[in-house]
């Protein structure tokens, strides 16, 4: 069997041939459709790069900022939240020069993320590379599924609280909105591939920013309103707002919120495989990185701590479906739309790489099998029986994964601190050093592997949190309860 090393220098091979014979012949227009590699000339550049960032790092850990600021409080808040941001920055500008292998600019294209672990660290480590990053993709889904649905019911809530008083009762069915959305996820995940979701970035992106800008807004309205609220250089106080015991598992979990807040690397190779290839990938991808990262840290610092001013050690889980806004009314429900909107879009961008391993996959497993390849044209658009029945699967399993789970903090802190660690640390620093030859108990080698382990520890910490917030939320919980 061909191995996928030697599909990729096949096809890079084609390529040229291909683009050879083109020019050679007088369709010089042909050739410039291919690039290096044999595939269709890649368009994106460094605006669509830094949209598609945005539209990954900005997402529903935006909301819980002001709840982890609470739990830290005013001094070590602000410090994780740029420690994390500095870390995810410098490890993501080291991942961007393992794009291409050896040699950053004119090496071979890596399509994957573990495609460039294994040409960098081996079959070994790709193996637990790719189950780390497909664990912490699938979760991310799960993760989006149960925010949007929360989102929506809290625009069915905000207008209930409007109309009946704030002491009503006023709940929503979290099922019926996974359905809803799950529905909606069923027919964009019958675009062929990541090209196709460009736009669909843009409008998230947008979105994210849309929603961001509100909360920020309505908390610094209630700090102008003169709200006296209780904070503190340490956050929740022991024996009075927690016991001494649910202050550290709730530091604890608070880190994994952060980390969830940044968590985009496993997707960075995905999204460089979508630039032109002049200028080299690698320098448009930093510049993207370092658009994206700042600008979310910038929103992620402000809602975090505006968050905190406004709502003190009492701050909800999540600032726009945890009422700690009431009114206007109307402009929750239009920041808890953009929520929904911007999620609908990060869901595609974390699950193409999903369809598009396993859809590979199956059809280098049973390359006869018509199935597997058949493809039909309805109304302008390509369906394929094979992309219908798998990605369909996909999304309806997703949902009811979040059905049973429908826990917004735990769950998000358990997704960032099982994979902070190894996709956003840990395999860019070791790929970067096996790339420049780095030597043992050298300088940079040993802050590399002291920065490394510390956010190892930092991981371990957050996900031991994570796990008891879900432990204690499955309590008398009733999974697929309708309220």
């Amino acid at each position: 069997m061909v191995s996928e090393r030697q599909q990729q220098q096949q096809a890079a091979a084609a390529g040229k041939v291909a683009a050879f014979n083109l020019a050679e012949y007088g369709f010089g227009d042909q050739a410039d459709l291919l690039d290096d590699d044999g595939r269709e000339r890649r368009t994106g550049n460094l605006v669509t790069a830094s949209a598609h960032i945005i539209t990954a790092v900005i997402g529903s850990g935006v909301l819980s900022l002001a709840w982890a600021i609470a739990q830290l409080g005013w001094v070590i808040g602000p410090v994780v939240l740029l420690a994390f941001s500095a870390t995810t920055w410098f490890c993501s500008s080291l991942l961007a020069d393992c794009y291409r292998a050896p040699d950053p600019v004119h090496g071979k294209r890596n399509y994957t993320y573990g495609q460039a672990v294994r040409a960098y660290l081996g079959v070994s480590k790709y193996r637990l590379c790719s189950l780390a990053q497909y664990v912490n993709l699938v979760g991310v889904t799960i993760g989006y599924t149960i925010t949007t649905a929360i989102s929506m019911g809290a625009i069915k809530r905000s207008n209930c609280f409007h109309s009946k008083g704030h002491g009503a009762d006023c709940e929503a069915s979290n099922t019926t909105n996974m359905i809803i959305f799950a529905g909606i996820q069923i027919l964009l995940s019958q675009l062929p591939n990541f090209h196709k979701l460009w736009w669909l970035s843009i409008v998230a992106a947008v979105m994210s920013l849309a929603y961001s800008s509100i909360g920020l807004g309505l908390s610094i309205a209630k700090i102008a309103g003169g709200v006296h609220v209780k904070t503190s250089l340490t956050g929740a106080a022991v024996g009075v707002d927690v016991t001494a015991t649910e202050k550290i598992w709730k530091t604890f979990q608070s880190l994994g919120d952060i980390a969830f807040a940044y968590s985009y690397s496993n997707v960075l190779i995905e999204i460089q495989d979508t630039l032109r290839s002049s200028p080299p990938e690698n320098v448009v991808m930093k510049k993207a990185s370092f658009i994206g990262v700042s600008t979310t840290t910038t929103f992620y610092m402000l809602c975090g701590v505006l968050g905190y001013a406004a709502f003190g050690n009492d701050a909800p889980g999540n600032f726009l479906t945890g009422f700690g806004f009431y009114d206007p009314f109307w402009l929750i429900d239009v920041g808890n739309v953009c929520i929904a909107v911007h999620l609908i879009g990060a869901y595609q961008v974390f699950c193409q790489p999903i369809y598009q391993f396993v859809e590979a996959w199956a059809r280098s497993r049973w390359p006869d099998a018509a199935f597997l390849h058949a493809e039909h044209t309805v109304a302008g658009f390509s369906i394929s029986p094979f992309r219908l029945v798998w990605r369909t699967a996909y999304v309806v399993v997703t949902a009811l994964v979040a059905m049973v789970f429908p826990f917004f903090n735990d769950f998000l802190g358990l997704i960032g601190a099982v994979s902070f660690w190894p996709l956003t640390v840990y395999f860019p620093i070791q790929m970067y050093m096996a790339q420049a030859k780095t030597r043992r108990f050298s300088p940079a080698w040993t802050w590399m592997n002291v920065l490394s382990y510390a956010c190892l520890f930092i991981s371990l910490l957050a996900a031991a949190g994570s796990v008891q917030g879900l432990v204690k939320d499955l309590k008398g919980y009733k999974p697929f309860e309708v309220s």
